[in-house]
């Protein structure tokens, strides 16, 4: 496993994705869907939790396991917003491409770990999110 410890900065999305997808360049893992969801995740923890926060890394070939600890006890929740809304899609995103999630208690009873696994590429989650995209309908002339 592999860790980075980054504070909460805009600067420190770019450098969880950098980090990431070092840690994931020989794996047979989505490595495109997991930096994504790293995007998501760790702009959350940045914007919500407004701490310091650890990202670790783990590869096991054809599935990784992500994870972001930070130091609010606050589960992050799904919500229903608006189509034109600019935020709101992270958790969506995450519930839609990742293998599984979830949300732990940090250690001590102390913030939380939202974590992630991925798989291996696949069209069909996708084409799940995109549908389910779809159904809600789209913003302007689209």
């Amino acid at each position: 496993m592999a860790e980075l410890r980054l504070p909460p900065t805009t600067d420190s999305v770019p450098a969880a994705r950098r980090f990431a997808r070092d840690q994931l360049r020989a794996s047979d893992a989505d490595v495109d869907t997991a930096i994504l969801l790293v995007s998501e995740v760790v702009t959350n923890a940045v914007l919500h939790a407004r701490s310091d926060f650890l990202l670790a890394v783990d590869d096991f070939g054809v599935r990784a396991r992500i994870a972001v600890t930070d130091g609010s006890p606050v589960p992050p929740r799904l919500h229903n917003f608006a189509v034109e809304s600019a935020t709101g899609r992270g958790l969506r995103l995450l519930d839609q491409l990742a293998l599984r999630w979830g949300v732990d208690p940090g250690d001590g009873g102390h913030g939380k770990v939202v974590w992630f696994e991925v798989g291996t590429p696949s069209a069909a989650a996708w084409e799940s999110f995109a549908d389910g995209m779809l159904a809600e309908g789209l913003p302007g002339d689209f």
